[in-house]
């Protein structure tokens, strides 16, 4: 780098001398012929007075050598550049002879040879241009070296640096994208003497972008379609480039079809085609729609996709409850996780799906206005419920193993991926369960009775106590309403007595059958293991409910005292009131 404390500025003022084959002024006068040309040796004299250091020449490359190169720089007079200083990576030179060549006149060396440095010229050139640039707001190629503290620093045949808020109109997060790129640029500070020299690209940026800006909105209009580059992506739409204005592309205006995140399908710095949709030229506002470049498939969603259809579509994203289906740009459907498969569980739809991939669906339901496609999967397959019911008609007995049990009842695997459940209310006839654990564990083989194959609900309901007889039916068939019976309480409530007329059949004595005189309370007249006698007033099989009466049974064993006693009580009546009668006709006969 060459500055002002590159060359002694008290030998920049020294002539330089004796660099011909004529070493000095003696040798002129001693030379053979020479005595008498002594206008020659003045005017040489003078030539070489005129050449000083720390003075940038023209020269002329005179021979090139491993180690130097030799200049003719005027009157005779040579000096060399080192070869190190012009060799490349490549450890070529590339001057030739006879090429016209700029150099400093450096120093002498230590044989008192002249050196030259081409480097130091171009260095002191480069002032020259950096000070030209910075008055005159010139631009200077340079290149980006390496990020350093606060910017970047740039080589323009000098160091020089370039600031963080010099490099672009919008603040940059990444510095290290530019090194090694070859950017122009405009010197806003210099100091020679300080070897410092401050560049800034953001100058010229702002220069070029409000020329774009005039150019933009002398030409924009609504209805333009413009290409543009995308500035900036949010969740709510994209913020692009027209040329020195910003437009923004709401979510709403990307696609006929759903788009959740726009950062998904664009990127920054990507070019795209857009309409304008408005424009306010006074705020400088741009309203963008990139769907309406093309027509809405929504107007004609019936034709193409008619319910029941099969289509081939794309997977485009995966959901915790589905996976929707591009069947066309701006055309999506929902699979919801339970029409993938007709057996299989899925817990997450990217166990059996993956974004990319091509699939058969069948179009379930289309809401226009909604713009909506329900989608199903499992419907392209072969329905396994269907050969089910074949395989399974009600009545089948069959054996399965306990996979889970629940509350309401117990799961039993039949097929792959299929279960068969019965219900608590289907496991005994007469058996009160508190839970089905009772009974049964997981892994147990079982037997059970095929109930129903509800295909349409996917549901295989089972039974045990079915393969069994129904005991109420027997019971219904051996006692009915007015029937007695006998048994043992085994329940007193507030509301009566329950009594086990049978194994497991139970029946209810209400509070008010319990006597023909009032009753407060069943303890008052029963314990827990008491035998009683009472006449069923009903029978439910269905419900398996059984309603007794004591004060009934203990009317019909009271039937003929009584009856005995109402019609003795009638003839006593009737006396009495036949001789009331007769003494009233007398009386009148009397008067």
């Amino acid at each position: 780098m060459v500055n002002g404390n590159d060359v002694n500025e008290t030998s920049q003022n020294q002539e330089v001398k004796g660099d011909t084959p004529i070493d000095n002024a003696e040798e002129i006068k001693s030379a053979p012929g020479k005595e008498e040309d002594m206008g020659f040796r003045e005017l040489y004299e003078q030539s070489l007075q005129t050449l000083q250091l720390g003075e940038v020449v023209q020269g002329k490359v005179i021979q090139i050598n491993p180690d130097m190169v030799m200049v003719d720089v005027g009157w005779k007079t040579e000096g060399y550049i080192p070869a190190k200083e012009l060799r490349d990576e490549q450890g070529n030179i590339s001057l030739a002879v006879g090429d016209r060549v700029e150099v400093f006149v450096d120093r002498r060396d230590g044989d008192g040879n002249l050196v030259l440095s081409k480097d130091k010229a171009a260095r002191l050139k480069i002032w020259d241009d950096v000070k030209y640039a910075c008055e005159n707001s010139t631009t200077m190629k340079g290149i980006v070296i390496e990020r350093v503290k606060g910017g970047l620093s740039v080589d323009i045949g000098i160091p020089a640096f370039l600031p963080g808020s010099q490099v672009d109109i919008r603040p940059i997060r990444d510095l290290d994208q530019f090194v090694g790129q070859t950017i122009d640029f405009n010197v806003i500070k210099y100091d020679r003497k300080r070897n410092n020299v401050v560049l800034s690209r953001r100058v010229i940026l702002e220069k070029h972008r409000e020329e774009e800006k005039r150019i933009t909105l002398e030409n924009i209009q609504e209805g333009n379609i413009v290409e543009g580059i995308i500035k900036n992506i949010t969740d709510y739409g994209i913020f692009i480039d027209l040329g020195g204005i910003d437009g923004l592309l709401h979510i709403t205006d990307i696609s006929w079809g759903r788009i959740s995140r726009p950062a998904d399908t664009f990127s920054k710095g990507q070019r795209i085609m857009v309409k304008v949709m408005s424009f306010d030229r006074e705020k400088e506002r741009v309203a963008l729609g990139l769907k309406q470049l093309t027509e809405n498939p929504w107007e004609t969603i019936h034709e193409k996709y008619p319910v029941g259809s099969v289509m081939e579509g794309k997977v485009v994203n995966l959901t915790d409850y589905g996976a929707f289906i591009e069947l066309e740009p701006g055309v999506e459907g929902l699979v919801h996780i339970s029409e993938m498969f007709w057996t299989r569980e899925i817990r997450h739809p990217s166990k059996v799906l993956s974004p990319g991939q091509q699939v058969q669906v069948m179009i379930l339901e289309v809401k226009t206005d909604e713009k909506r496609i329900s989608l199903g999967l499992k419907q392209t397959m072969s329905n396994p419920w269907e050969a089910l019911r074949e395989k399974y008609p009600v009545g089948t007995l069959i054996k399965g193993v306990v996979r889970n049990i629940t509350n309401f009842g117990v799961f039993v695997g039949i097929e792959d991926g299929i279960d068969g459940l019965i219900h608590l209310s289907d496991i005994s006839w007469t058996q009160k369960l508190k839970h089905p654990s009772d009974l049964f564990k997981k892994g147990q083989e079982i037997e059970a009775m095929v109930l129903n194959v509800d295909v349409e609900n996917e549901k295989f309901s089972l039974g045990v106590k079915q393969i069994e007889k129904n005991p109420w039916e027997e019971f219904t068939n051996k006692y009915g309403p007015g029937a007695s019976v006998s048994g043992k309480v085994t329940n007193i409530t507030d509301f009566g007595i329950f009594v086990e007329i049978e194994e497991g059949i139970e029946g209810l004595v209400h509070i008010s059958e319990l006597s023909q005189k009032r009753v407060k309370s069943a303890s008052e007249l029963f314990a827990i293991g008491d035998t009683v006698t009472a006449t069923i007033k009903s029978i439910d099989s269905k419900a398996r409910k059984i309603r007794l009466s004591i004060k009934d049974y203990e009317t019909a064993a009271e039937g003929p005292t009584v009856q005995h006693q109402y019609l003795n009580n009638r003839e006593n009546m009737g006396s009495s009131l036949g001789r009331a009668l007769a003494d009233v006709k007398i009386l009148d006969s009397d008067e």
